[in-house]
């Protein structure tokens, strides 16, 4: 049974696709097809079912993915141990909103580019929904996201933390560190948000829709920095992760506005596929995401 057969047979069950994984791994699709069928004919079972362009995994394919993963795992551990190099290397691929990739992706690249120097990382921001999509296709490795818990079968949640989202603006040095605005008021403010695909800014809109109120948004963007840039200038508030604003918090340049709306809080998670074989580089990610959670 050979490894790259093994490693084949779990592209193309992340891809659900020959030539996606053939383009991937960089052979040609016929080379895949042949790669499964000596698979299947050591095995002696069926490991996909093939229906138009897609393939699925039938339940014997299903059941075979533990133990190859179990089997790369092996393998790697091994060539790891008779490796010279005393460093892990390898390559690890990041998917991560857009939040995090402004406001915590940079502490957590830097300490694992310290400690692991040799893996290449690779980055993507999207939406939670294009992360998943991306990661279900093994384009990804991981996905960092902040949004509702991720409860699906599918998905192994390797990480995660409560995130607060709140109110806030410039700081006025004359008030206190927080201050209070009934939502009535506060929603008549000037109001830069984030893109309308940001869990939160739906979940605020739901608040918001129960009490017939609504906020007209002078400005609209994707980027936190450039929110915080301009509540720094002065140009309204705005309703955003409490970590993407906690060096303006402690430093006093911004300021919470507590409100009579229920709290919002959202969860920053770190999770992989189930089907995705968990990578020695994936592995130090976790580890590190563990801790800084």
């Amino acid at each position: 049974m050979e490894i790259k057969n093994i490693k084949t047979f779990l592209k193309v069950s992340a891809t659900q696709n020959f030539s996606k994984a053939a383009q991937q791994l960089g052979y040609s699709q016929s080379a895949v097809t042949i790669q499964i069928q000596q698979l299947e004919k050591e095995l002696g079972i069926p490991l996909f079912e093939r229906i138009g362009k897609k393939v699925y995994l039938t339940e014997q394919g299903e059941n075979f993915i533990t133990y190859a993963n179990n089997i790369i795992k092996a393998a790697d551990t091994a060539l790891s141990f008779c490796s010279n190099d005393t460093l892990p290397s390898g390559s690890l691929r990041i998917g991560g909103v857009e939040s995090i990739c402004t406001a915590m992706l940079p502490d957590l690249l830097t300490a694992f580019h310290e400690m692991y120097p040799n893996i290449k990382i690779t980055i993507r921001s999207g939406t939670t929904e294009e992360l998943m999509n991306l990661a279900k296709s093994n384009e990804i490795d991981c996905v960092l996201t902040l949004d509702h818990k991720i409860y699906k079968n599918e998905w192994i949640c390797a990480a995660q933390r409560t995130e607060d989202i709140i109110f806030v603006t410039l700081k006025d040095p004359a008030a206190s560190s927080q201050s209070f605005q009934e939502i009535e008021k506060l929603a008549a403010r000037p109001f830069i948000l984030t893109e309308v695909g940001a869990a939160y800014h739906y979940e605020l809109e739901k608040l918001l829709s129960e009490r017939e109120l609504h906020i007209s948004p002078v400005l609209e963007i994707g980027n936190t920095e450039t929110i915080i840039h301009l509540l720094k200038k002065g140009m309204g508030c705005s309703f955003l992760p409490r970590f993407t604003v906690k060096e303006e918090l402690q430093n006093n340049t911004l300021t919470e506005i507590r409100t009579n709306l229920p709290p919002v809080k959202m969860f920053n998670q770190l999770f992989y596929h189930k089907n995705k074989y968990v990578t020695p580089q994936m592995q130090l990610f976790i580890q590190l995401v563990i801790h800084y959670f």
